[in-house]
């Protein structure tokens, strides 16, 4: 499986997913570590992380999947979101919440 394959694959398999560098518990980037923290806030359920730092063709693979040029980047329900700050904008207007709440 290439990256741009697991990447669709995860994307579809699991309804909220964040690539960012590190992982939830040990984020690498502060935009990581707010998306994380963001999301919990928000109350993510079963929120699925990709650490791009261990795959270099994944970490280059997702921007060129989403046409997004930074990381962290969103899913949910196999939709690209955003990055860091549109997450914490979705967040500030509630928008974040409905969504995550419609996630299965």
């Amino acid at each position: 499986m290439d990256a741009k394959e697991f990447i669709q694959k995860t994307v579809t398999d699991n309804p909220v997913v964040l690539f960012m560098k590190g992982t939830a518990q040990f984020p690498q980037c502060g935009f990581s570590g707010k998306a994380v923290q963001t999301l919990k806030g928000a109350g993510a359920k079963s929120l699925v992380t990709v650490n791009v730092l261990d795959d270099d063709e994944v970490r280059q693979a997702i921007k060129d999947f989403s046409n997004w040029p930074t990381i962290p980047q969103l899913y949910v329900n196999g939709e690209f979101i955003g990055g860091s700050d549109i997450v914490a904008e979705m967040f500030a207007s509630g928008e974040l919440h409905q969504l995550l709440n419609e996630a299965p």
